[in-house]
């Protein structure tokens, strides 16, 4: 992350709604048989959007791409077999930025239909659903990365 990227801090409150939301667009295009979390940002709106869809089958497919400052090429640390191509499942995550995690997880599971709760430009065409999209240029804070604390105003002065 740049000292000149766009912050864009996430509550709890605001997760819960925005993984909501998610889950009524998707309970429009029908019914899933399970849902992979992509671990570990995805595991939070997985679990709510399971309650609301009123699925029991949650899997995980590790990937790590990023540390709290930067984002690298994926790693799998586990991946997934026993949800075959993935057709009837759902693969949730909190953000694609990029969309390089995406693209490795698809390679594996490619009939699975793949939803965010936030995506950047360049990871839109990687997913299917998603409900907010923030610039590229956004450095997007989950409430699971951070604590209550001051911040400066973005306009010193006054």
């Amino acid at each position: 992350m740049t000292d000149s990227a766009k912050k864009y801090p996430v509550t709890w409150d605001q997760i819960h709604r925005d993984a909501k939301a998610l889950a009524w667009k998707l309970h429009e295009k029908g019914r899933y048989e399970g849902i992979v979390a992509v671990t570990r940002g995805g595991m939070i709106p997985a679990c709510i959007i399971a309650r609301e869809l009123n699925i029991r089958m949650i899997e995980t497919f590790c990937v790590a791409s990023y540390d709290d400052q930067n984002q690298r090429e994926a790693d799998v640390l586990k991946g997934l077999d026993s949800v075959g191509s993935g057709k009837g499942w759902l693969v949730i995550d909190d953000l694609v930025d990029t969309g390089n995690t995406y693209k490795l997880i698809r390679e594996h599971l490619p009939e699975a239909h793949f939803a965010c709760v936030y995506a950047k430009p360049m990871g839109v065409p990687t997913t299917d659903d998603y409900v907010i999209e923030v610039s590229q240029d956004t450095w997007v804070y989950f409430p699971w990365d951070m604590e209550v604390q001051y911040i400066d105003p973005l306009v010193e002065g006054g």
